[in-house]
């Protein structure tokens, strides 16, 4: 695939001065299709989560250039002035925990970006309640997120990041506390979805069960990005091995 959604080229980050100084990025070169799932691997304190920052808009580079599908949103400085709604608009965030918001129930977190971005509450509530159905938690709609298990309040946490469609999908370590089949049941739904939806998914993960799902893999170590072809084996065939 040709079509680039995530291009970064020589970004760096620094924190600190002097003596203190610290070089967490240093040149990383990275390109996403629309419509692919990459993983990036690494150990802890190797840059990864910085990387994610960047990518998405909630910290500045030092240097570098980011460009999400035909925008140009870093060159040396922020090139885009309302940062708060390429957030909104333009990247679905997944974390390690859900961050739901504890007064709403499910459908109402999910729903809410897309009011937020000026959908109609009845449109935006359908596109959410068909996400929580292709996440199988549809029947988990009106619970507050206090009755949800963790692996339940995960996939709400992935709905609400595809609700949007955006170009651009951040994952930092989604699969953690899922077990195996649910793990792969949720790579699979991602991969459908960024294919779906042209969407550029980027996953950071250190879970084994699914690293060998991806087709391209970038190993960050001292700042730096190496890719290495993966071994994109489909999610649904390694949940029939699971159960074997």
């Amino acid at each position: 695939m040709h079509t680039r959604g995530i291009i970064i080229e020589g970004l760096k980050k620094q924190y600190g001065s002097g003596d203190t100084l610290v070089d967490a990025l240093k040149g990383v070169e990275m390109q996403v299709a629309l419509g692919e799932v990459v993983g990036l691997v690494g150990p802890s304190g190797s840059g990864k989560s910085t990387l994610l920052k960047c990518l998405g808009a909630v910290i500045e580079p030092s240097a570098g250039r980011m460009k999400l599908g035909e925008t140009i949103i870093y060159d040396g400085k922020w090139k885009i002035k309302d940062l708060r709604a390429l957030r909104r608009d333009k990247i679905g965030f997944v974390f390690q925990a859900p961050y739901l918001i504890p007064f709403l129930d499910v459908i109402d977190n999910v729903a809410l970006l897309p009011m937020l971005a000026g959908e109609g509450n009845s449109i935006a509530r359908k596109r959410a309640v068909e996400l929580l159905e292709a996440l199988d938690v549809g029947h988990r709609a009106k619970a507050m997120p206090s009755q949800l298990s963790g692996g339940e309040q995960q996939r709400v946490a992935i709905a609400r990041a595809l609700v949007n469609h955006p170009p651009v999908i951040l994952a930092d370590e989604p699969t953690a506390p899922l077990d195996s089949q649910r793990a792969l049941a949720v790579i699979g739904i991602l991969n459908d979805m960024a294919r779906q939806y042209e969407t550029a998914i980027i996953i950071v993960t250190h879970d084994e069960k699914i690293i060998p799902t991806f087709k391209r893999i970038y190993h960050i170590r001292d700042g730096r990005t190496h890719e290495e072809a993966g071994e994109g084996k489909s999610p649904r065939e390694l949940i029939k091995t699971d159960k074997a």
